[in-house]
């Protein structure tokens, strides 16, 4: 199927997940959208396994192209397929996902030729039945609760459900690839997305169903690589001329650890309370364990100067 300039360029970061990858494809295959107008790019970021096998059942009903790299992450995954897509519009979204019918339908309705700007779906836990799938999604949801109050003036999308044109983002640099884990490039674009005058509009008809499997573990440590990814990201707004780290009120930490009351069941609630303190902790550590491992990298290298 050749395409020359299609609408959109679903592009997916991928690693070591071939049965979601095929999950995931295979709900691309159900989108209520011509398929001459959009093309998938699937980025293997160094996978142990080939994916040959996997994408090529779907090369007869989808117009897509399968890359690979060396491992270097999924900013670094995102931004070679955005290098290669001919769509005037990116739309970003995980390996573990599984598209609405309609998501490209009703992004579609949203797009304006005049006023440049970065949309973002709602993402929903695929795994309910899994309580730290559901605490990370429902931390997830409160920060788009705070941070995109008027949808028509967001400030935060996750990567795993975004649409934003072609050109704007190769002009404005891409995904940042220097964090040091998967965990805030995101939050970076969206921030050096506002920095450069552009709107951002929150569209929760545009959904995607995250299955995310987390143990306490993995809960643990994916919050504590968002801590250490937020220091790196105050770094790169101090570079831009921002002022000094500026903490949250208390009255986000209020609302957040009462969010949950709102949203589930009064036990399910209490323990998703907890799970969303236990992240704030694993949060803080992290981010002050990528600030002193900044402060000794810097006194390792002047012992050799």
């Amino acid at each position: 199927m050749l395409l020359q300039y299609p609408v959109f360029s679903i592009i997916i970061p991928t690693y070591n997940r071939p049965e979601r990858l095929a999950t995931c494809l295979e709900s691309i295959t159900h989108l209520n959208y011509p398929s001459d107008r959009f093309e998938v790019i699937v980025v293997d970021d160094g996978s142990k396994v080939s994916l040959d096998s996997v994408v090529k059942p779907f090369q007869d009903t989808l117009n897509l192209t399968l890359l690979r790299q060396t491992n270097a992450g999924p900013a670094t995954a995102r931004n070679t397929g955005a290098t290669h897509a001919k769509g005037k519009f990116l739309a970003f979204t995980d390996d573990d996902c599984q598209l609405d019918p309609n998501w490209l339908k009703n992004i579609e309705t949203h797009l304006t030729e005049d006023q440049p700007c970065l949309l973002g779906g709602k993402t929903i836990n695929a795994l309910p039945d899994n309580i730290f799938s559901t605490a990370s999604q429902l931390l997830i949801d409160y920060l788009y609760f705070y941070y995109n109050t008027d949808s028509n003036q967001a400030q935060f999308f996750a990567s795993n459900n975004f649409v934003v044109p072609a050109q704007i983002f190769r002009q404005i640099g891409k995904f940042d690839t220097t964090f040091p884990l998967a965990a805030g490039e995101d939050r970076e674009l969206c921030d050096r997305w506002l920095y450069r005058g552009y709107l951002m509009q929150y569209i929760p008809e545009a959904k995607v169903y995250h299955a995310h499997h987390l143990t306490l573990r993995r809960f643990w440590r994916q919050h504590f690589n968002y801590g250490r990814g937020a220091f790196h990201f105050h770094q790169i707004r101090a570079g831009r001329g921002h002022n000094k780290i500026e903490v949250e009120p208390w009255y986000f930490y209020y609302k957040l650890l009462t969010y949950p009351l709102s949203q589930a069941s009064l036990g399910k609630s209490l323990i998703i309370s907890t799970l969303f303190f236990v992240s704030q902790v694993a949060n803080v550590l992290g981010f002050f364990r990528e600030k002193y491992d900044r402060i000794w990298h810097k006194l390792v290298l002047s012992n050799y100067v």
